[in-house]
């Protein structure tokens, strides 16, 4: 391939809700311009863009992918972006480097879920947006019903490009209101179609919205609104002017007609990307900090590169592999670049062009471009490579927090480095997948985007590091406190034949302010006990807190006092006196009332409006407590505080509620009191749990 300037390269994310055909569209552009001789399907597992092995098991795209290809004398980067919203980190990548937007929908469901997230994603990042309405050959298909719902949800700017003549199971011929002129297309694949003048009701249809189109493209620019007025029109060759300045102002967003298992409409889509389409030029400037945080620009004419990794993964026989998009300069082989992030100088060795698997090497990329670079030593996803001499960073994605989480159990002892570094490969790649070890429950806990997105994780762990893993319920860190005033007095006394042990310790024990841990002090008088036991006594009562009293649980909240004890001048010794202290505050605390907390979560969802009942009352059957409903355009946002042991999987339950439609946000709140039938309940569990623990 060629060597592109920025002003012909074109860079756009193929995005939009779950099986919208969002990776045949991508079959499709790649058989137009002669990449492929012959389109692959999903179920034979044989495209360019689905080409990991757990993608074609399951039928869908998990990972992002990096096409390109030619058309028209332009070089179109495109990237094939999953739907699923449990991989919305690959779409918040693509959509970073990307200057537009290819939103897919599907023709027989309109707008959804997935839809609209990667609307306000590309909102959020200043870039144009093209709709692509696919799957026109379905029997239910309603474009008149399909081109409103686009409408009432995203402004009336929304405008046809073409419109479907035959949609249903025939259809191949769609009305072009540039060209004003009707293509009908081939149904085997090829793309190919050929051309006739529009006539009859076609005709006064493609002239109305003909028209229209002029009025949008004349709303873009003041010059060419002076002329639609003076003229009452414009002329082909003004509208055409027009139409790229209109596109970025996005005065009207243009929505195409295809059905990409068959290669309908595919080609003029093309035809619009490379002469209309965003190029790097159109935001030739992007803002940044230097290393003293201060804000600068980095412009695309700029000599001295600058890189973003958008993607890394690390792939079999080959290693990591770093994808990036290029701000400024050009990058080469061999070359030193910084990375502003880790503080490290990296050699660039091999640069690719991505084509799926396939890979084309080349010895340099321009400013604009995308492509990958590989076995970088220590550069992961978000991080920014520039000039040795000028230190730069680019502005981050900024991605959601888990909302799922699960515990991976190791089925076989000696693997746990493996695990470790397994996990953390996995995070590189994916910043929506984070991973800890909880100290407190002695679980690995994991915690993604959704139910798919953990299982997907699980098995490619097992599958790439040849280890033995299940996928369990996170244990909940309850705690364990007073409501009442406890006092103990516990003597230590053993005779052993030697020297012997004796303490004797009284404890006073009272309910602390809510998450003001343990404070132990002391109120000794006289000299009954000497001082230098206090600590001794405070390490005994600190281990009983550790390991709990009721359940097992640590013990939070409290407040207690060593008041009084005895010693003996001989047997009186550390040990004794940290036994006497842990005894006596397990007396005491027994003695005060005690409870359970139970940690709770603020959970924010967000659900289309005919749903708020069903979720409000399922959030009330898990203990939950509304805090408040928001209207956020079309959506609901219901606050609501709930227990985080009524939460799990939440978010499989919320989409099952809303058929897809809904999401969610979860964080730690705080602790409070359990209700006592749902502690008599943990405490049961957790002490037969105990009991088979000891008995193995």
């Amino acid at each position: 391939m060629k060597a592109y300037t920025s002003a012909n390269i074109r860079n756009f994310a193929v995005v939009g809700h779950q099986a919208t055909g969002k990776t045949m569209l991508t079959e499709c552009m790649l058989v137009n311009a002669g990449v492929i001789s012959r389109l692959g399907s999903i179920a034979s597992g044989n495209t360019v863009s689905d080409y990991h092995d757990d993608e074609q098991e399951r039928k869908n795209s998990i990972h992002s992918t990096i096409l390109n290809c030619e058309w028209m004398d332009r070089k179109l980067n495109f990237i094939d972006v999953p739907g699923y919203l449990d991989f919305i980190g690959e779409a918040l990548g693509a959509l970073r480097v990307a200057d537009f937007a290819l939103i897919v929908v599907n023709a027989a469901t309109g707008v959804e879920l997935g839809t609209e997230r990667v609307w306000e994603t590309a909102t959020t990042f200043g870039i144009p947006k093209v709709i692509v309405v696919n799957g026109c050959d379905k029997e239910t298909v309603d474009y008149d019903a399909i081109l409103e719902n686009l409408k009432s949800r995203f402004g009336r700017t929304i405008f046809p490009m073409n419109v479907p003549v035959n949609a249903g199971p025939n259809f191949d011929t769609i009305l072009d209101v540039m060209r004003t002129e009707l293509c009908t297309y081939t149904r085997d694949g090829s793309g190919k179609f050929t051309e006739k003048p529009a006539i009859g009701e076609w005709k006064d249809k493609v002239d109305e919205l003909h028209r229209e189109l002029i009025e949008h493209v004349a709303e873009a620019d003041d010059t060419l609104l002076e002329k639609f007025f003076a003229q009452g029109s414009l002329s082909e060759d003004e509208l055409r002017a027009g139409v790229h300045a209109a596109f970025q102002a996005q005065s009207f967003i243009p929505v195409f007609t295809t059905t990409a298992t068959t290669n309908v409409g595919v080609a003029r889509l093309l035809d619009f990307i490379a002469k209309y389409g965003s190029s790097p030029v159109d935001r030739s400037t992007v803002e940044c900090h230097d290393e003293q945080g201060e804000l600068v620009n980095v412009s695309l004419e700029a000599a001295e590169p600058v890189c973003y990794v958008f993607k890394t993964i690390s792939e079999p026989h080959v290693g990591d592999l770093s994808f990036f998009r290029i701000y400024s300069g050009t990058v080469r082989t061999g070359m030193d670049l910084y990375n502003s992030d880790r503080k490290i100088s990296e050699r660039i060795g091999a640069i690719y062009l991505m084509n799926g698997k396939n890979r084309t090497t080349v010895d340099e990329l321009r400013s604009g471009d995308i492509g990958a670079a590989v076995k970088l030593r220590d550069t992961h996803t978000g991080n920014t490579l520039c000039f040795l001499k000028r230190h730069v960073m680019l502005p981050k994605v900024s991605y959601p927090k888990p909302n799922i989480h699960g515990a991976l159990v190791l089925n076989s002892k000696g693997d746990e480095d493996k695990l470790s570094a397994g996990l953390a490969m996995l995070h590189e790649e994916d910043p929506t997948f984070i991973h800890r070890y909880d100290s407190e429950t002695h679980q690995t806990v994991i915690s993604g985007q959704g139910e798919l997105h953990l299982a997907i994780l699980t098995q490619r762990l097992k599958r790439r590091f040849n280890i033995e893993i299940e996928l369990a319920e996170p244990r909940v860190p309850f705690r364990e406190t007073i409501r009442g005033h406890g006092d103990a007095k516990y003597r230590h006394k053993k005779q052993s034949g030697g020297s012997g042990q004796f303490a004797e310790v009284w404890l006073r024990i009272a309910p602390g302010l809510r998450d003001s841990g343990v404070d132990f002090h002391h109120s000794l008088v006289g000299q009954n006990v000497d001082r230098s036991f206090v600590p001794s006594v405070e390490k005994g009562v600190r281990a009983a807190c550790t390991e709990g009293v009721l359940a097992g649980f640590p013990i939070v909240d409290i407040s207690i006092d060593f008041y009084d004890g005895k010693m003996h001048p001989v047997d009186s010794k550390d040990i004794a006196f940290q036994v006497a202290g842990k005894e006596a505050f397990r007396e005491a605390f027994q003695a005060a009332k005690p409870c359970l907390l139970e940690p709770i979560c603020i959970i924010e969802v967000h659900i289309p409006e005919d749903y708020v009942g069903a979720v409000m009352g399922d959030i009330s059957g898990r203990r939950g407590k509304i805090q408040g409903v928001e209207v956020d355009g079309h959506y609901q946002i219901i606050k609501a505080l709930v227990p985080q042991v009524d939460i799990y999987r939440y978010s499989t339950v919320l989409r099952s509620l809303t058929g897809g439609r809904g999401f969610h946000k979860e964080e730690f709140s705080h602790y409070e009191e359990m209700q006592h039938d749902q502690e008599l309940k943990i405490i049961a569990q957790r002490n037969k749990e105990r009991h088979e623990h000891d008995s193995h």
